[in-house]
């Protein structure tokens, strides 16, 4: 069997993208059982309640649901359990520093497989309040009001 390559996406979280301000980005590997990582392939997993946590200067990625395997047998995780992340030391230092200041989080953005391995792309994140949200919404209207018009205008006059 040829070994996989690229990028297959399993899961995004758009709600963190509405939610939260995205200050940095980071690609972190995770530790899974085998019947998760079938039933990701599968394609099956929702970040939208997913959030990362440090627990003895580790990560731990929590609330992130994979569904039970279908034809796993008493081996079948958790759906909900507590992932662990692998990340290079300084990169756990350097978003543990960030967020034990105020406002600060953590969140999942993206669950995907590359080159064969399951990687999570995690956001180092602020809340937004709810005047942001409604300005992120209302800049997405306008660009989507200024694409109708221009692909219009190119209709007629192209």
């Amino acid at each position: 069997m040829p070994k996989e390559t690229g990028r297959k996406v399993i899961a995004n979280n758009k709600k963190a993208r509405h939610e939260y301000l995205i200050e940095d980005t980071v690609e972190a590997g995770l530790v899974l059982s085998g019947t998760e990582v079938k039933s990701l392939r599968h394609g099956r997993a929702s970040l939208a309640e997913g959030y990362v946590v440090e627990y003895g200067g580790e990560l731990w990625l929590e609330n992130v649901h994979i569904p039970e395997y279908s034809q796993g047998t008493w081996t079948n995780h958790a759906a909900r359990r507590r992932r662990k992340l692998l990340l290079h030391r300084e990169q756990i230092d350097k978003l543990v520093v960030k967020v034990e200041q105020a406002g600060h989080t953590i969140v999942p953005l993206s669950l995907y497989f590359k080159d064969g391995r399951a990687k999570v792309e995690i956001a180092l994140a602020k809340g937004k309040k709810l005047h942001d949200k409604r300005q992120t919404l209302r800049e997405r209207q306008d660009r989507r009001e200024a694409e109708r018009a221009m692909s219009a205008h190119l209709k007629r006059h192209g």
